[in-house]
């Protein structure tokens, strides 16, 4: 996972919550750690009101260094999709009669699709292999899911989802040049906001920032805006470790 945090019960109260932070706190210092960094697991994962670690870092004077910008749907308050070019890429998919298949073989995505365009575009790799991505599966089936897109039966696009209870997230999604000039990518994205997973309290697109955060792709955040995506900022701190102390008198 990118982000971290304490798991919480529905039960747990700020109490336990601020012990737990002050224990974790006094353990690293015992092992001489000076420092450690923190990404906040953004509130669209939270299944219940959950901003105690929020509080506990402004009490403790942790140093925000760091914010993403991810795009996210609320589906409760869906705003429709006004891009022409989207609408158009969605007409071309359906005249074409593209067909989506949900699959459980990750192998035709990540060899004919995913890995040819992150190495032309650019130069990396998935940051899971497709043996890494099976074996999550094989311990996660109903969280990960795989979807593909074929045209007259070649496989021209494909999305990974990772799904928790309340959020569809996009992992991983690509097209082959086919694909892209069959509007592949806005029909299937159109099919997994407004069919797919139209019942999840949110849809996220992920990030759209480079360079640790200090530059946003500007086309890429256009082309999830265009959908009805909103941004949700993605929190990183720096954390004193020795200044658990900040901690001692918190209540009256």
């Amino acid at each position: 996972m990118t982000f971290g945090g304490l798991l919480l019960s529905n039960n747990t109260p700020f109490e336990d919550v601020l012990n737990a932070y002050k224990a974790l706190l006094v353990f690293l210092e015992m092992h001489q750690f000076k420092t450690f960094q923190l990404k906040l697991i953004p509130k669209i994962y939270h299944l219940q009101a959950s901003d105690e670690m929020d509080y506990l870092l402004f009490k403790i004077q942790a140093r925000n260094i760091r914010k993403d910008i991810s795009s996210v749907i609320i589906n409760s308050n869906k705003l429709p999709i006004e891009s022409s070019n989207r609408k158009r890429g969605i007409k071309k998919a359906i005249k074409n009669n593209l067909n989506i298949k949900e699959v459980s073989d990750f192998k035709l995505f990540w060899d004919d699709i995913l890995i040819p365009n992150l190495q032309a575009s650019h130069q990396t790799k998935p940051v899971h292999s497709l043996e890494e991505i099976t074996y999550l599966k094989s311990k996660f089936p109903n969280n990960i899911n795989q979807y593909v897109v074929y045209n007259e039966g070649t496989i021209v696009a494909g999305i990974t989802i990772f799904e928790t209870e309340t959020v569809a997230h996009i992992q991983y999604i690509s097209a082959s040049l086919e694909g892209k000039k069959l509007g592949s990518l806005d029909f299937l994205i159109n099919y997994m906001i407004n069919e797919k997973y139209a019942q999840k309290t949110y849809f996220d697109f992920g990030i759209s920032n480079e360079n640790q955060g200090a530059n946003i792709n500007k086309g890429l955040l256009n082309w999830k805006e265009s959908f009805g995506a909103r941004s949700v900022i993605h929190d990183f701190y720096e954390i004193k470790i020795s200044n658990h102390y900040l901690l001692n008198d918190l209540y009256l």
